[in-house]
């Protein structure tokens, strides 16, 4: 609700408060979502390999709470903020001072360092409950992070409709009071739960273990790699078990990092490494691929929140006497989000394990696919509704004046309810999905891969709209697509170009886990699920035979 009730209006925020022009506002919100998503790198690395993830929570948690608060007296005090503007064009009102935009943008990325903290390790936190050797707890773990997406959005749904509208209706102070508030009593809430959770110690900097196992295998590039992996460095199996750790076997995939295992005498880190070591690189690395096919689909992502805000100041906003918030459409994502989720755990999945004897349904990479489908839609969809908006403007002479279009902002919604329907299948299974894939000591950096796919796709957005709005405004259309203006832009033609985008990358997407190869369960509990399955399914019938009998 904290981040949401920011990232949601901020577009507007910049725009009528700070005087910023479409592209500044526009890049100004990706540049700071994009550090927002990235920071969680640092998190993770610090939780693994210093603090824990507990501990990395609660002190992060202070400083997004330490932000929030400047946050809130900076929209506050009017000597933070530049006197209030009627002007339609933002180039004739006065702009922030230097001071102003430190306090503003200084509380922002506040923000960031907070959430690099909290966003790798709370969701990592509460997948750690479950017990990977318990079936039944396991079998709860693939529904966990359904309904985390769930819950969030819970979240996210009040910020897009109930704190939008107070921001735009009656006042900034309050509609950033009450996520501070919010904050501070969710903060309370998870450090009271305390003496119940299950606490797992961190194990070392994944970074430096990865980069021992690289480093090695370069030193020993000319070693012959042994052909029985018995014959690979590798520790006891109780060494593991005292120290709770698990141990992986080698694996023929990515064989040239193996090298690192190979004994020759020497037993320095940097030049001699466990199977297990190797191994979980591997696993790391492994998932890269996958992480870059993410990078596009986050692009689209970004543009919730700047330009299809930012359409929606164009168009009709009244219900009766009522004015809808622009940024409270975001509220549809969501609740198409939650709907689908539900339908997804309750329904989909009862129905894909019927025929593929999977737990989950269908694998996590076939729902991502599913999920890259529908931004195709989603861009198709939202450059043909553009279209209509721009003819209306053109047909009621609004092109020059970028006056108010008599079209309702509901026009709008089919690309919003699409992004929520694309979000249950491609978000929920890309979180699980490097959460899942990811060694047991490395569950924190897993999970940092997929809010990095979410910052470089707002950054990905700020590099393509500075990109094509000056290329276009230099050469072929005589204006530029992207305009203050945006009944003088063509959005139709920059949401086209993100459609083949989200085409080639789906090809691309394909080619990539045509060659992935899954990790190794460590416990045997999925497939105890699978047998589970497979036996409830032949009781079914059994069941109905004798129901027929009697």
């Amino acid at each position: 609700m904290a981040y949401y009730g920011i990232s949601s209006n901020l577009v507007l925020y910049l725009t009528k408060k700070l005087h910023e022009g479409t592209v500044k506002s526009a890049n100004n919100v990706t540049n700071w979502v994009g550090t927002i998503w990235m920071t969680p790198i640092l998190g993770a690395y610090v939780a693994d390999a210093h603090l824990g993830r507990y501990w990395t929570f609660v002190i992060a948690s202070f400083i997004y709470l330490s932000g929030m608060c400047v946050l809130t007296l900076s929209v506050s005090l009017q000597p933070l903020r530049p006197p209030p503007c009627k002007d339609t064009n933002v180039e004739n009102c006065q702009k922030a001072s230097a001071l102003q935009l430190a306090v503003f943008f200084g509380a922002l990325y506040t923000l960031a360092v907070g959430t690099g903290g909290t966003k790798p390790n709370i969701s990592t936190i509460g997948a750690d409950q479950f017990d990977d050797f318990h079936p039944k707890e396991k079998g709860q773990k693939l529904s966990f992070f359904n309904w985390w997406m769930f819950s969030i959005f819970f979240g996210t749904l009040f910020a897009n409709t109930v704190l939008v509208y107070i921001q735009d209706n009656v006042g900034w102070t309050l509609g950033y009071g009450l996520p501070t508030l919010g904050l501070l009593i969710s903060v309370a809430i998870f450090l009271a739960g305390t003496p119940y959770y299950r606490h797992r110690k961190p194990t070392g900097s994944p970074f430096t273990r990865m980069a021992r196992v690289i480093v090695a295998a370069l030193r020993k590039w000319k070693v012959t790699i042994p052909n029985d992996p018995k014959e690979l460095y590798e520790h006891d199996l109780e060494e593991y078990a005292t120290k709770g750790k698990f141990r992986i076997d080698s694996t023929p995939t990515l064989r040239f990092l193996n090298k690192a295992a190979v004994k020759t005498g020497s037993n320095d880190p940097w030049m001699l490494c466990t199977v297990t070591q190797v191994e979980e690189t591997k696993q790391m690395l492994r998932m890269i691929p996958i992480l870059i096919t993410t990078f596009v689909p986050s692009t689209m992502i970004a543009q919730i929140n700047t330009l299809f805000v930012k359409q929606g100041t164009t168009l009709d906003r009244h219900i009766g006497s009522f004015k809808i918030p622009p940024a409270s459409l975001a509220g549809f994502v969501t609740l198409a989000m939650l709907i689908s989720v539900v339908l997804y755990d309750r329904y989909f999945v009862r129905i894909m394990r019927r025929w593929t004897n999977n737990p989950r349904g269908i694998t996590l990479l076939q729902r991502m696919g599913i999920g890259m489908c529908f931004h195709i839609i989603i861009m198709v969809t939202a450059s043909l509704i553009e279209r209509q908006r721009l003819s209306v403007a053109k047909k009621h002479g609004l092109v020059e004046s970028g006056g108010q279009i008599p079209l309702t902002i509901f026009i709008l919604l089919p690309q919003f309810v699409l992004m929520g329907m694309a979000d249950a299948f491609l978000e929920v299974a890309k979180l699980e999905f490097f959460y899942d894939q990811a060694p047991e000591s490395m569950k924190s950096l897993g999970t940092s891969y997929s809010t990095t796919s979410l910052g470089v796709g707002n950054f990905l957005s700020s590099f393509l709209l500075s990109t094509v709005a000056r290329i276009t405004k230099n050469h072929g259309h005589h204006r530029g697509w992207i305009l203050n203006n945006l009944n003088a832009s063509h959005l139709d033609y920059y949401y086209a170009f993100f459609a083949i985008l989200n085409f080639l990358n789906l090809i691309f997407f394909f080619v990539v886990i045509k060659f992935y190869v899954y990790k190794a369960e460590v416990s045997d509990s999925m497939e105890v699920l699978a047998e589970e399955l497979k036996g409830m399914r032949l009781k079914a019938p059994s069941q109905e035979v004798l129901n027929g009998t009697s």
